[in-house]
């Protein structure tokens, strides 16, 4: 489903207003954390998870740290 919404200004930053259908499908309420995360295909919305987002930069970590070899193994 796609849905639109507009950017409103925040003080001097910026914002989006959720739909209701959007926040109830997440499970999102008011002054919930969210993580906004880059693919290939988009951002990617999600609610924020303490224990993934560690993960993640572990991850992230450990791919910079090792490039070179994970680059040579994926040949």
């Amino acid at each position: 489903m796609a849905t639109t919404t507009k950017i409103i200004a925040i003080g001097n930053s910026a914002g989006i207003i959720l739909p209701k259908e959007i926040l109830d499908r997440l499970k999102l309420q008011r002054g919930d954390t969210i993580c906004l995360s880059e693919t290939p295909f988009g951002e990617y919305l999600t609610p924020y998870d303490d224990q993934f987002m560690r993960k993640l930069e572990s991850t992230q970590r450990i791919m910079r740290n090792y490039r070179d070899a994970l680059r040579k193994l994926a040949e």
